[in-house]
């Protein structure tokens, strides 16, 4: 039977009405998410788990309960791994709930952090040239030696973030022009994200991408007017500078007439690929934002789709794989990585216990609540160590940042790859011999 929104007292405020969405009426409230779900397990209370959290945002969309900050804490203490959608039975879409909640009751965090929040939503990520400027400035920061000696004086939170900042690689990645040929008969014609983290911290892994996707017969093409996917937005209760970012991006993308858009960062494949419910209200672009989320691959769901092609060189290494959540849980991609590792000669994979849990990254998760995401990660590192791998594979930036800072900081030492980084090595192996 279909929902539809009630409201018992007519007084109930516009943005209280605004969560009664027919997502909340999928759980039946049986608990076969509590175990998945990271906050759960740490803290064995029930407003911190899936099922609690539904039953909080009905209680605000009946008026039961109003919005107080206590309400906003359990909602922004999830870190919208999405792994209680793989367990549940009935379904239900808990992303969205959590999305749409956190949309009425706006960014995390005290009035100052809201404002910081706000300013790098609304005047940072939709801007490329701007964060390019500002990873600059925090490259001069760290080769200067200013970092060593401001370190110490910063408050102890700070002075947390700043150790979890990688080092600013040397250069950013910039695409050298608009299409890049493919290598050999052309396959396929692929747009790539180049994504607002990624060229500034990854641009390796952008450029590994780049000459994968060529050797597999794609000609790569990089929309100008492509920015960032909106993800950190959405996740965090920004949606207006969201929904203009969706806009662009599928203006841009659907413009360039290509077979698929990948994308090698899991939190924003798993964003785009919803825009088609982000804009479900926006009647001039919600048709067009469902075909755009059609062509949205991960780059891993995308090789193993069309089968690899040219001959892979030998890795002789042991890694295991850490399932980012919007991969696995999100996507639903787990076997497609796996896959393509097993298609590398030499390398051994080793499965680890727990793959799908959650590291504690949750985009900015490990700055907003640096405790739980740390607790998350300690109980992370050890199932690596296990595992005797040399190397841990993580397809995606917020995964490898959080999972090299735990290997610095808990161990085991080993080296965070991106499944594009070591496919690029092993066709590079086989083309040297």
């Amino acid at each position: 039977m279909e929902h539809v929104p009630h409201h018992q007292n007519s007084g109930d405020h516009p943005k209280i009405a605004a969560l009664d969405i027919p997502e909340l009426y999928q759980c039946v409230h049986c608990g076969l998410c509590l175990n998945q779900c990271p906050t759960y397990r740490a803290l064995r209370l029930e407003p911190e788990s899936p099922r609690g959290r539904i039953h909080l945002v009905k209680a605000a969309a009946d008026g039961r309960i109003e919005l107080t900050d206590r309400f906003k804490d359990h909602l922004y203490l999830c870190l919208l791994c999405r792994a209680c959608e793989t367990a549940c039975p009935s379904g239900v879409q808990y992303g969205r709930i959590a999305e749409t909640a956190r949309a009425v009751i706006g960014p995390p965090g005290s009035k100052v952090t809201r404002g910081v929040l706000n300013f790098a939503f609304t005047r940072l990520l939709p801007y490329p040239r701007r964060l390019k400027l500002l990873f600059g400035l925090l490259r001069l920061y760290q080769r200067t030696g200013l970092q060593r000696f401001i370190q110490p004086l910063l408050p102890i939170k700070l002075r947390q973030m700043d150790a979890m900042l990688p080092p600013i690689p040397r250069r950013f990645f910039e695409p050298k022009s608009k299409t890049v040929p493919a290598i050999g008969e052309r396959r396929a014609k692929v747009a790539v994200l180049n994504g607002c983290v990624m060229p500034l911290l990854f641009g390796d892994v952008n450029e590994a991408t780049v000459r994968v996707l060529q050797r597999n017969g794609c000609e790569v093409v990089f929309p100008k007017q492509q920015i960032c996917c909106g993800a950190l937005n959405t996740h965090n209760g920004e949606t207006t500078a969201a929904k203009e970012m969706a806009r662009r991006n599928i203006d841009a993308f659907l413009e360039a007439g290509v077979d698929a858009v990948i994308v090698n960062a899991a939190g924003c494949g798993a964003a785009m690929k919803d825009y088609g419910h982000l804009l479900h209200e926006d009647p001039s672009y919600v048709t067009k934002a469902i075909r755009f989320s059609s062509l949205v691959k991960d780059a891993a769901e995308f090789l193993a789709g069309i089968g690899l092609i040219g001959k892979l060189g030998s890795i002789d290494v042991t890694v295991t794989y850490q399932d980012p959540c919007h991969l696995a849980h999100g996507q639903h991609v787990r076997s497609q990585p796996r896959q393509l590792l097993q298609a590398i000669p030499g390398l051994k994979l080793v499965e680890m216990t727990g793959s799908d849990r959650c590291c504690g990254s949750a985009g900015i998760y490990n700055i907003t609540h640096a405790e739980m995401s740390r607790q998350l990660l300690k109980e992370k590192m050890p199932n690596i160590a296990d595992t005797r791998s040399e190397a841990v594979v993580a397809p995606n930036p917020g995964c490898m940042l959080q999972l090299q800072y735990g290997a610095q900081k808990y161990g085991p030492n080993v080296k965070v790859y991106h499944l594009m980084d070591l496919l690029d090595r092993a066709y590079e192996h086989s083309s040297s011999k």
